[in-house]
């Protein structure tokens, strides 16, 4: 990929970033379809990475621990603090990123 369409997937996936609450993210979860980034990941960098099936890169992402499957421990607390999350699809995934400021 250049990097004018690394410019252009970027800004694409920028704009189908959305808040969501977790609630509705709940049945994805149980599915084993939620993805987490931590907050100091740029999470649409991720999503471009997943997208061009950059199996490198997104490795070293999981190895680091910068993403990784939502916990049992994590989706309750989001349930029970009705947490709202930024969160973009990347078929078959969808990645959320709480983020703290």
């Amino acid at each position: 990929m250049n990097p004018e369409q690394e410019k252009l997937l970027y800004a694409k996936i920028n704009l189908e970033t959305a808040q969501i609450p977790w609630k509705e993210l709940e049945r994805f979860f149980a599915g084993g379809r939620i993805i987490s980034v931590d907050d100091s990941v740029d999470m649409i960098r991720v999503a471009q990475l997943m997208a061009a099936d950059d199996v490198k890169a997104v490795s070293d992402m999981l190895e680091k621990k910068e993403i990784g499957k939502v916990t049992d421990s994590q989706a309750r607390i989001w349930s029970a603090s009705d947490a709202l999350l930024w969160a973009v699809v990347v078929k078959p995934w969808i990645l959320v990123q709480q983020r703290k400021s």
